[in-house]
Order: C-alpha cells, then structure tokens, then sequence
C-alpha cells in the first residue's frame, strides 16, 4: 500500500505475488495437484519447492507539499526469495469455457500433474492454485478434458506450447481456443519479473515517470517512512512498506500509526495527502479482500484514520473487458455492430466489478473509500484522469487548495488541472497589483512565467540548463505578444478545436522543412531586441493588464502543446521552438489575442480591477484546453518528426 505527502514521485514496490490488494506472503511450494468435480474440490496438494502466493489490497498513497516540495507516497509490497528459480512461470488458476461448444465438458486434467482437475459450474471450469503451479520451459503442458456427447464420454487432449505461455507472462493470462473451447492460463509472479495489481506502472503513467520500482527494487525489508523520489519528476514522494499479511497484526498497526503520525504534523509538505489503496480486480473465483485490508477499511469508516483521503483503485480493467467479452454468449451478439459489442461488454464488466469489488468494499468501508476504476493499457486513459481529479477533489476538500495545486502540478494526466492549478494560484492574483508594484514589466512577468511553468511540470534538463526558465525563451515568449497584436489572423476554420487546429499547423510546418532534421526557425528569434514595455515600471492600466492577460495565455498554451508533443519525454530546445512556432503559426494564437482586447474594450477600470471580472477570461482559458482522451486521439494525428536532437535557439535552415 502506499501512501503519500508532498506530491513527488512515485515508486511502487516490488510484488512477487500479488492478488489484489495487500500483498500477502510468499510460499515455498511446487506442483499442484488438484481434482475437482463440478462446484467440489476432491483432492489438493503441492509438491516439490518453487510455487509462490500472492493475496490482495496493495495499495499506495500520496501525499502533497504546498512549496514545491515533493509529495509523499507509500506503498506495501514484498520481494520474492532470491533463491526462486530464474525465468519459471507460476500458474494460478485455468479455466475452460465451453459455452460456445456443443461439448458438455466434464473435467480437465493438467497433465503436468498426475492427478486429474475438474470443477466449475455452468458452461465453465475453474480451478485456482495456491500456492500456483510452476512450470519450466523445458516442461510439457497439456489438457486432458473428458465430456459427454451423445451420451457417451469422451476424452481429448490439448497440447499448449510453453514458449507460447511465457511470451504472455506480462499480460498475466494466457488464452488459447480449440474447437470452440477457451481455455485461460492465469500466471502469477515469479522471481524476476515484477507482477502483481499494477502499482508501478500505474504510477509511472500517473506522474509521467519510467522504472518507479528501481529505486527500491532490491531484497531487505522496507522502512514506511523511507522517501522515493524519482528525477523525472521530484513533485511526489512515496513511502513504501511490505503488504498485510492474513493474521498479522503488527504491520496493520504500523500502517495505521504512520498515517496517523503524519496528518498530525504541523508542516503542510511533511503530511500525508492522499492514498491510492490497489486491488487488481479478480477473476471468476477470487478474492478481493484478505483480513488485514478488512480491518484497515474498518478503520477509515470508524474514523480512526482521520480525513485523510483514501481511495480504492481497481487495476487491470482491459483485462475484465477481455475476460468479460470471450465470455459473451455468442448468439447474444450475433449481427451485433463493434459498438454495441463493447457497450455490451462494458455494462456487463461493470454488473461484475459491482459483484466482486465495489460491494466487497462497501462491506467494510461503507461510504467512507470512494473507487476508480483503471487501465494503462489500451485505449482507457479517462479511467487514469478520473482517477487523478478525484485524488484533487479530495485532496481540497479534506486538506486544503494549497495541497490540491500541488497535486495537480504533480501529475502528468489531465491539461485541465494544470489550466485550474495556474488559474487558481496566479490568475486571479492578476486583480489585485500588489506584488507588482513598483516593478518592472519584465519583473513582473518573470515572477508569471517561473510560477506557471512550475506548474506545468515538465521534464525540463536539469536545473543549469532549464529551457524552460532560460532568457531566451522568456524573449520568445515576450516578443510574441506584441509580433502578433501587430495584425492578428483571422480563422478561417473558427470552430474548428484548438487541438485540431495546432495538429494542422504542425503537419503544414513539417512538410516546408527542406529535411526531417531540418532547424526549426521561429518567427520571433530570440536574437532580437526585446520590446521596450517591459523595461516600463508596471502601471494599473488597460495596456498592462492586457499584455500580462496576453502573456498568461500564450505561455499556458504552448506549455500545453509540449505536453502533446513531447508525451512525458525530457524537452530539448527543438521541442520548444517546435511548439511555439506551431501555436504562433496556427489562426488560435490570434484568435485567442482578438479575443482579450474585445473582452477588455467592454469593461471600464473599476471592473477591469474586480477579481470576478476576470472570471471571463478563465473561460476563455479553459476553452482553449485539451482533455487528456484528447491528448491521446491528437497524438494519433501527429505527423513523425524527431525532436530529440537538441539545436541552438537560433539556429536557421541552412540553403
């Protein structure tokens, strides 16, 4: 589990076994042995060493700083025995399905095992293995499934190729159909490779990281209040811990006194914020709570937890849609359009999501543990932005605005916090003129663009080359402003998205490059000499307030356009350039400048000083943001370019 404080990075621990929630512990054991009859367990045994069991509720949680200081998680996890064999495959659980079979199928036998395997109800066999069955390349695997049929049993075999299997050990299933029979190889965790409800890699797309397990991806036992912070992204912190385990009650107390131990301290950055609780959503048959999640869920609805947030987040939804729609009744879906198949399989992942996770949780947690449901994989990034306005949701409401910025600044998901997070900190400041003055122009606006693209939070170089913060891209910036109130272009395509229209631009500034790798020249260069107003001692004027509403604006959305190019991946200066040039040359930038100076026109100087009078042009700012399904869709427009080389600010295309 994990929880956190300053929001920081990000690093999960690592899971040998896990099921869906607090990982539990691991077991010596080796081949499985079961036979079952429909519904009734005959016989079970394991021999032989190397089986490993993993249990459910991991969890991770985190925290956040109002200063910029990384926010805390921490997460619960276990690592394997290092004297675990190298590269065997756990399996914990098969099932066959015969729903689409004229076969009537009775039992199964794995044949890596001598004793047979039947059980199941309905038009499905299931059998679990704990502790799991290993198998080794070198091994054979087979079925032996025996079923009636005119009144008659009979036997067949199914041969499953091992290196086929292995293959699918990331996925975490593996699926194989013959003769209208599905069959479903469920692999657990092993040694070597880091499986289990998804914490890391759910931390890594959540806050725009790689690897979140190496920095704690070693054997020994974990310290909660130990800090993780990753150089990607130093806006979060995660604590990590070993996971609860069935009838241990020192960890449970450990957990709960640290939690309680860091909301009582005084520092905003040092509490804990926030915690992700993670359950991998189970297959038919499973479990999704062990007792100690029971009784740590008992203790947030008995408020011995305080208000800190907690949230429940069940992992893997791609692999419900999977499991769910190989399961749909064939007939059911016949002369049914691709649409409507996967409306039909999402309500009917969510009929089981509710049987076997949302009220096993309310069981315990009442009302008290809000739910996400999330994938990273596939097409089902709203699943992660709900997850993370959630976590900001509750974050303001139980611990404050401030640590609800921080937690928007932390995260690498969703545009539109990062929009709210500027709006809320430094937009609105814009009424009142106090911190500006007596400064100059350049003052003011250096304060601006520095706290703005904190909030962004970019992979920006490290700190003696930030680009982002850097003179020259701060003249580019400022430059803008007056190259294009100089005659601003009229849209052709006026409601046309501004995603839409950038994509558009950025395909017409590619396709004039004489090569790929081609400079990109920006129309301002950075050579030049800045404008003289920002040298001016900042006034409360129409023209002052216009040029910093101006500058607000065009800073914002080009940081918003390096997040679509550069998806999370350190920026270099062609990157940068890349992006202003895309929003300077598109119809938006002079829209969005038209659409400033008409708003300001109609207002006189007593309201343009009312901080409700700005509330306009946040809408307009926030018209102009792309949601993060968005983000997703546009990439998938984007011409290839290359924009890792790095080159000079002022580089020209050579003739």
């Amino acid at each position: 589990m994990a929880y956190t404080r300053p929001l920081n990075k990000s690093t999960v621990t690592k899971k040998t076994t896990e099921y869906l929630g607090w990982i539990t512990r691991v077991r010596n054991s080796g081949q499985h042995v079961a036979r079952v009859l429909r519904g009734k367990i005959e016989a079970v045994g394991s021999q032989g060493p190397g089986g490993v069991r993993l249990t459910n509720g991991a969890s991770f949680s985190i925290q956040i700083s109002h200063d910029m200081v990384a926010p805390h998680i921490f997460s619960m996890s276990r690592t394997l025995n290092a004297s675990t064999p190298v590269c065997p495959l756990y399996i914990s659980g098969i099932s066959v399905d015969f729903s689409n079979s004229k076969k009537n199928v009775e039992s199964f036998e794995v044949r890596k095992s001598p004793t047979p395997i039947k059980s199941g109800t309905g038009k499905t066999l299931r059998q679990a293995f704990s502790p799991p069955m290993k198998l080794s390349l070198q091994d054979t695997f087979s079925l032996h499934i025996r079923y009636r049929r005119w009144y008659r049993t009979q036997h067949e075999d199914i041969v499953f190729d091992p290196q086929d299997m292995f293959s699918a050990r990331d996925k975490r299933e593996y699926s194989k159909v013959h003769n209208n029979i599905t069959i479903v190889v469920e692999i657990s965790g092993n040694s070597t490779t880091e499986t289990g409800v998804g914490k890391s890699s759910l931390i890594n797309h959540a806050f725009g990281v790689q690897n979140a397990t190496a920095s704690h991806d070693r054997p020994g036992e974990v310290s909660i209040d130990q800090e993780f912070i990753s150089p990607q992204n130093n806006r979060f912190v995660l604590h990590d811990s070993k996971g609860f385990e069935p009838g241990e009650k020192d960890n449970l107390k450990t957990v709960r006194d640290f939690i309680n131990r860091r909301r009582a301290m005084p520092i905003l950055k040092d509490q804990l914020h926030a915690v992700w609780l993670c359950f991998e959503i189970p297959r038919a048959g499973g479990r999704l709570l062990e007792t100690g999640v029971e009784e740590f869920l008992t203790s947030k609805h008995e408020g011995k937890l305080g208000n800190i947030p907690i949230i429940a987040v069940f992992t893997k939804y791609d692999t419900l849609l999977e499991r769910v729609e190989r399961t749909l009744d064939k007939s059911s879906i016949k002369g049914l359009s691709k649409a409507a198949i996967q409306e039909l399989t999402k309500k009917s992942a969510q009929d089981k999501l509710q049987e076997v996770c949302i009220a096993p949780l309310e069981k315990f947690a009442k009302s008290a543990i809000p739910h996400v449901t999330v994938s990273t994989n596939g097409n089902h990034e709203e699943t992660l932005t709900h997850l993370i306005q959630t976590t900001e949701e509750l974050v303001r409401n139980h611990v404050g605005i401030d640590a609800s910025v921080m937690t928007s600044i932390a995260q690498r998901v969703d545009p539109g916090l990062k929009i709210k997070a500027s709006i809320e900190k430094y937009w609105k400041a814009l009424a009142s003129s106090v911190p500006f003055k007596n400064r100059s122009m350049w003052d003011c606006l250096h304060v601006l663009h520095t706290d703005i693209v904190n909030v962004w939070n970019l992979q920006d170089p490290n700190a003696h080359t930030q680009y982002l913060c850097s003179p020259e891209f701060r003249k580019l910036m400022t430059n803008m402003v007056d190259e294009l109130d100089v005659g601003p272009t009229a849209d052709p395509n006026e409601n046309l998205k501004f995603g839409l229209s950038i994509v558009g631009t950025m395909t017409s500034i590619l396709s004039h490059l004489a090569t790929p790798a081609a400079p990109i020249v920006v129309p301002i260069l950075a050579g030049v000499v800045i404008a003289s107003w920002v040298h001016e001692v900042y006034q409360r004027s129409r023209v002052a307030l216009q040029r910093l509403m101006k500058y607000i604006m065009d800073l914002t959305l080009v940081l918003q356009i390096l997040v679509l190019v550069s998806e999370n991946q350190e920026l270099s200066r062609r990157a940068i350039k890349f992006a202003i040039k895309s929003y300077h040359d598109s119809p938006k930038s002079g829209e969005v400048h038209n659409k400033i100076q008409e708003y300001d026109k109609q207002l006189n100087f007593v309201e343009r000083a009312n901080r409700d009078s700005l509330d306009k042009l946040v809408e307009l700012l926030q018209s102009y943001n792309i949601s993060a399904a968005e983000m997703v869709d546009l990439r998938g427009k984007l011409p290839a370019m290359d924009l890792l080389p790095d080159e000079p600010w002022d580089a020209v295309e050579k003739s």
